[in-house]
């Protein structure tokens, strides 16, 4: 069986022009939202059961009431479309294909929460997906649709510490993407109110009086995608697919040893299985050994390919579905290579503010490296488990979770690769394993970053 394909956000053709857009039906959920009062527009979201799809799952409806109940002077709202997870393509994907549906959430969450302002923030290297969402953007203003709302379209670093929330707000304050302490509901844009201890910032350049803590939404740009379906077609539409506990679709990236590397809508409680059958399945000869759902979770060993994607299931499995981004690997890859070229990824984008983050996914990396090297020894094990308990020591992100979840996971289900390698009689293939960071996906050809493999721990490049 192959997942079933739906395209409720993700078209099968791109929504070259606003009125195209309109005559599809755009523009609905703004008008209706605008015929509703706030606490009416989250009760919606909420019943829908949407939650981010942007990684965390967190519920939707509770992060839109959490800003209208926060207080604060200023509220603000940011649309996160700085995709960086090694795997996911799947908002570059919408943007192509639709920018106006993830603008219209973002004017109805801006709006539902009080927002005096809102932003939209992409890598800087997403040239195509910038210039598609300023065009859609120039159109929707042209026409009315933002009323007094002003929308600021940022351009970030390479980093993936971008698309942390955390960060993004330090990065749209002309920071580097360097994690704050405290959530953006806590601690939003351009706040003036103490983060830690006594000391307050500066007051917001152009604006007189207290600013406190200006509680800010940040959703990713599925999320706000799928809250305009919702509000445009009703609860119990969204929730006519699905599962009762995670309803609706989900936009899927399947890439690495399959077939037809591919990027779809699919409804939430199709099985791993079927998404990558529906990719073509293994390459000819081979098997599924492992599958990466990114790097924010422990990896899925072949005998539970059967598991459905929900957050439910993901979790019983002891994973988790994550941006539902999936690396796929066969059996000629080696799970050490793997490992190590992941550890890697996430010790170079490390940002160093939290040591045992930084030292750990370090010592990490370089036990891994010796051990797929051929030199490791019983020592560096030790030194990996040793690591791996401290690492995220009072961390301000979720990347050392990310590493301690990932890299136990591979030991853990795959032991004989890590003892080939230190009995330095391995059979195995040492087959190249390249950092899965997406930077294009055309017609089933994926192109990864190739200087990713270039990146130093400082964030330059050699």
């Amino acid at each position: 069986m192959k997942a079933s394909s739906v395209s409720r956000i993700l078209p099968d053709r791109p929504i070259l022009s606003l009125a195209d857009y309109v005559d599809g039906g755009g523009g609905t959920a703004l008008e209706r939202a605008r015929n509703m009062n706030a606490e009416d527009v989250i009760g919606e979201i909420t019943a829908a059961g949407l939650r981010g799809r942007g990684g965390a799952g967190f519920p939707t409806g509770t992060k839109w009431r959490s800003i209208t109940k926060s207080g604060g002077r200023h509220h603000y709202a940011v649309c996160n479309a700085a995709e960086g997870e090694p795997g996911s393509f799947k908002d570059r994907a919408l943007i192509r294909m639709n920018p106006y549906q993830i603008i219209e959430g973002l004017l109805i969450a801006s709006e539902t929460v009080g927002a005096i302002e809102s932003f939209i923030a992409l890598k800087a290297s997403c040239q195509r997906e910038t210039q598609r969402i300023a065009d859609a953007v120039a159109e929707m203003d042209e026409a009315g649709w933002f009323r007094d709302l002003g929308l600021t379209i940022v351009n970030g670093p390479e980093e993936y510490l971008l698309g942390e929330e955390k960060a993004l707000l330090e990065v749209i304050e002309g920071n580097d993407p360097l994690p704050r302490w405290l959530p953006p509901y806590l601690h939003g844009l351009y706040a003036t109110a103490p983060q830690l201890g006594w000391q307050a910032h500066n007051a917001e350049t152009g604006h007189e009086g207290v600013h406190l803590s200006n509680p800010t939404l940040v959703n990713n740009a599925e999320t706000l995608a799928q809250a305009t379906w919702i509000l445009a077609h009703g609860v119990e539409s969204f929730r006519s697919v699905g599962t009762d506990t995670s309803p609706g679709t989900v936009v899927c990236t399947v890439i690495g040893d399959v077939k037809h590397p591919d990027v779809f809508e699919t409804e939430m409680g199709t099985t791993l299985r079927e998404v990558i059958d529906r990719c073509g399945g293994p390459l000819p000869g081979r098997t599924v050994k492992a599958v990466v759902p990114g790097v924010a979770n422990a990896v899925l060993p072949a005998d539970a390919l059967d598991t459905p994607l929900t957050y439910e299931d993901m979790k019983a499995a002891g994973s988790g579905l994550g941006a539902a981004g999936f690396i796929v690997y066969d059996d000629s890859a080696c799970m050490v290579e793997v490992a190590t070229t992941l550890s890697r990824f996430l010790y170079v984008e490390s940002c160093g503010q939290c040591l045992p983050c930084k030292l750990g996914t370090q010592h990490i990396t370089e036990a891994l490296e010796r051990i797929r090297d051929g030199i490791g020894t019983e020592e560096d094990v030790e030194t990996i488990g040793e690591r791996l308990q401290i690492v995220a020591d009072a961390n301000r992100c979720y990347l050392p979770v990310q590493e301690q979840n990932l890299i136990s996971s591979v030991l853990r289900f795959f032991p004989e690769d890590l003892v080939s390698h230190l009995e330095a009689e391995s059979t195995l293939p040492h087959r190249s394993i390249p950092t899965p960071k997406i930077v294009d996906m055309v017609d089933g050809v994926v192109t990864y970053d190739e200087r990713q493999e270039r990146k130093q721990p400082d964030w330059t490049y050699r």
